[in-house]
């Protein structure tokens, strides 16, 4: 990113207006720009048309957002230099002159309708995938028989109702963001380092092999998670989130220890802890 501090911040995000990345984007100083979908994003900042990008990277009832980590892991060597972390009240919108009785078709991004499964089964209502939640408003305007699981943002720009919301299954739910650069934060103190790699072979005891330098260190591991590694079947790359930076003394170490019992290894970014509200 640059370091003129005059410059407007051009920031990324999966839009359109409406959506939740909207709302985390919101978050941050500057000039929001949408894209249609998460790679698009992730090309601009690659190609410097934007500054950073504002990603879902997991949720708390979902998990992972699997398209996000692969473009990570497979395609694209930017950063994560923040995150952001977002509660989600889902909300079910309809049109001015419908009442929930006419409903027989909900409009929301497959991850909403997955968090909201219970609600839309006890409605009777069929789920409809869309690209996003705010496309789902869009879709469901002037059908009295259709409903969007989506935003109040949503609701406003197509002057829809809030017929219910927290309609999600679960209480506790909350979608983390990043935020993508072409480099990462710099040291605070209070830090967390995102990384992938892969084993160099499969044996029994490998992974804990890895993981065991961590713990030796007194590392804090925050996450794990693997994902095929579109080579072949079985084989899979492990992303790990863990306390530290990259530039720490001891994370230093550990890295380097592990180096000749993993054959890959890339660090996605340090960044700041972002406290869970």
């Amino acid at each position: 990113m640059s370091e003129d501090k005059s410059k407007i911040c051009r920031i990324g995000f999966l839009g359109p207006s409406g959506t939740y990345a909207e709302e985390a984007a919101s978050k941050i100083e500057g000039k929001l720009v949408p894209f249609s979908s998460i790679m698009e994003v992730l090309d601009a900042v690659k190609n410097n048309n934007i500054d950073i990008g504002v990603v879902p990277i997991e949720n708390s009832i979902e998990g992972p957002v699997g398209v996000t980590l692969d473009l990570l892991a497979h395609e694209y060597d930017l950063k994560i230099r923040n995150e952001i972390i977002l509660p989600v009240s889902h909300k079910l919108l309809l049109n001015k002159d419908a009442s929930i009785e006419d409903i027989d078709t909900v409009y929301s991004h497959a991850q909403a309708l997955s968090q909201c499964r219970k609600f839309i089964e006890k409605l009777g209502a069929k789920p409809v995938a869309t690209p996003s939640t705010s496309e789902a408003a869009k879709m469901a305007l002037g059908k009295k028989n259709a409903a969007a699981i989506g935003t109040k943002r949503a609701a406003e720009i197509y002057r829809l109702k809030i017929a219910e919301s927290n309609i999600q299954d679960y209480d506790d739910n909350t979608t983390r963001f990043v935020v993508l650069a072409r480099r990462d934060h710099v040291p605070t103190g209070n830090d967390k380092t995102s990384a992938i790699f892969s084993l160099m072979e499969d044996k029994p005891g490998g992974l804990y092999e890895v993981l065991g330098e961590f713990a030796r260190r007194d590392i804090n591991l925050t996450k794990i998670e693997s994902r095929p590694s579109k080579k072949k079947l079985g084989n899979y790359i492990f992303f790990i989130d863990f306390q530290g930076h990259r530039e720490d003394k001891k994370i230093k170490y550990v890295l380097n220890t592990i180096k000749n019992k993993i054959s890959y290894v890339r660090i996605l970014g340090s960044y700041p802890i972002e406290e869970d509200d």
